[in-house]
């Protein structure tokens, strides 16, 4: 009989305990809602952290997926004289093409990065248009800097490889 009158007790004890170990999900949302289409409805949220995904025969689905968006801030700083500086195509394929609209400044070159900040190459800038060649790069996103003779940057550009 003793035996049944501990009973409640030992399951409030369990039950406190088990709810000390269990962690619920929990995020902060910058919005969300409902997307309807000919194949179903999904409810989204942006803000929230991966957490499950399903794949299936017509494709993926990543429960909890906040995307990405990147924000690179790039400029120019003083250099002193009227000096234009452009890079295209952009999107490039082989070749990309810089120009400056001043071909006599002297010792200015070029440095090409990749997004973690690796160095992929360098060259000078001998004439008004330079070509930098991109055939061997993979499709990805990469950042070319502009120096000049004191190797202080003058302007950076974001070009994408396709």
């Amino acid at each position: 009989m003793t035996m049944n009158r501990f009973r409640p007790m030992a399951l409030l004890a369990a039950g406190i305990l088990w709810m000390s170990w269990a962690q619920a999900q929990q995020s902060v949302n910058a919005t969300g809602g409902d997307a309807n289409g000919s194949g179903g409805t999904a409810a989204y949220s942006i803000g929230q952290t991966f957490h499950t995904a399903h794949t299936g025969a017509t494709g993926l689905v990543a429960q909890g997926v906040q995307q990405p968006y990147e924000f690179y801030t790039t400029g120019m700083e003083e250099t002193g004289s009227d000096i234009s500086l452009s890079v295209y195509p952009n999107p490039t394929g082989d070749d990309l093409t810089l120009q400056i609209s001043d071909h006599n400044i002297g010792k200015w070159s070029y440095q090409l990065f990749d997004l973690q900040g690796r160095s992929l190459g360098n060259g000078q800038l001998t004439a008004q248009r330079t070509v930098i060649r991109t055939a061997d790069l993979q499709p990805a996103t990469y950042f070319i800097n502009v120096v000049n003779h004191d190797n202080r940057k003058v302007q950076s550009f974001k070009i994408i490889k396709n």
